[in-house]
């Protein structure tokens, strides 16, 4: 079922990636010749109109081959290039150029929105100040005094909770003695008298209580759209600065202090997010939807954020990249990234095993 489940996230991540490419090809004019799934060698394929739609060998990508795309196509094949000049790639105006680019970026990005923007209708988990009571262990001190889940602990004896670090604090430092809590309970507030263990059962914790800081929302579906675009965008912003420390730290020799993770890592956040339910899928496909959009608009060859530098220079300089440049350029970064992805996954592999 995690394998199941594992190719169908990686199959929707590159066929809106590709789609939000020959979206905005189409839309700008330009003739698509193939939209393909996978690497070559090709398997099946069948042509509708113009275009190409292939399944190919290798099931870790896709692609979408624009007519005229490079400029060391215009002497391989002159003569068909220019007679479609208004259909080819190469001819057509930097920033139309720009927005076939950042198709896949965009189609990512509003991938991860939309799933965001129907996760808040089933219910989100929302920072507070309070600590609230996630669960009750049966038979523990919590659960003999009454407590029940959604309890809401206002006061720890005269101090005040704010967070569940206090609650723990407190309780490590009253262990073994009568205390009182002040509990909110729906519109009621009353007050429980509690003895904390000293040495409670490996897990339980001297109250018998799982808390959290975190409250369960529920959006309309008018409101969603918001709420889901305030997500998306925070969520891009954590990415994009958890990448940046990633990159300096790598830039600067240090070892990275979050870890990075491919195909294999991804599996066992897949297996983990199974056990979570239908939501904690969607949640972790959305997220590596944004990833896949951010990294592939960093500006490194191979990428579309490598290919939008050209373009950018193209539209500044108002001159064509050396063709031999970007094509070299371009071979080399994926020869990087596939060494890359190589070691990442060799790594992810040792982990498991360990």
């Amino acid at each position: 079922m995690t394998i199941i489940i594992f190719i169908f996230i990686l199959t929707i991540l590159i066929l809106v990636h590709e789609l939000g490419h020959f979206l905005m090809a189409k839309k700008q004019g330009i003739k698509v010749e193939e939209f393909g799934f996978g690497l070559p060698p090709r398997l099946f394929s069948i042509k509708k109109g113009e275009t190409l739609y292939s399944i190919n060998l290798l099931p870790l990508g896709g692609f979408v081959k624009l007519f005229g795309e490079e400029y060391h196509e215009i002497k391989s094949q002159k003569s068909k290039v220019k007679s479609q000049k208004e259909k080819a790639f190469i001819y057509k105006k930097p920033w139309q150029k720009a927005l076939v680019v950042i198709g896949g970026v965009l189609g990512n990005f509003l991938l991860g929105w939309l799933l965001l923007s129907f996760l808040v209708t089933q219910g989100v988990p929302v920072p507070t100040n309070k600590v609230i009571i996630d669960k009750v262990v049966k038979n523990s001190p919590a659960y003999l005094a009454g407590l029940k889940e959604k309890d809401v602990i206002l006061k720890f004896n005269s101090f005040s909770l704010t967070s569940p670090t206090s609650l723990i604090s407190l309780t490590k430092k009253y262990s073994g003695q009568p205390i009182s809590l002040t509990i909110q309970r729906d519109h009621q507030v009353f007050s429980v008298n509690i003895v904390p263990r000293k040495n409670p059962p490996k897990g339980e914790g001297a109250l018998g209580v799982v808390i959290t800081s975190y409250l369960e929302e529920k959006y309309p579906w008018y409101l969603a759209p918001f709420f889901g675009l305030y997500q998306a965008v925070r969520i891009t912003y954590q990415i994009i600065s958890e990448l940046s420390k990633v990159l300096f730290q790598l830039i600067t020799f240090r070892h990275p202090q979050v870890d990075v993770t491919g195909p294999v890592g991804i599996i066992s956040y897949t297996s983990q997010a199974i056990k979570f339910g239908k939501n904690a899928v969607l949640e972790l496909l959305a997220l590596l939807s944004f990833n896949l959009a951010i990294i592939n608009i960093i500006p490194f060859p191979a990428l579309d954020g490598g290919r939008l530098v050209f373009v950018i220079y193209e539209g500044v300089t108002k001159k064509r990249p050396n063709k031999n440049i970007e094509k070299y350029t371009n071979f080399i970064g994926m020869i990087i990234l596939l060494t890359l992805g190589i070691l990442i996954t060799i790594s992810d592999v040792i982990k498991l095993f360990k």
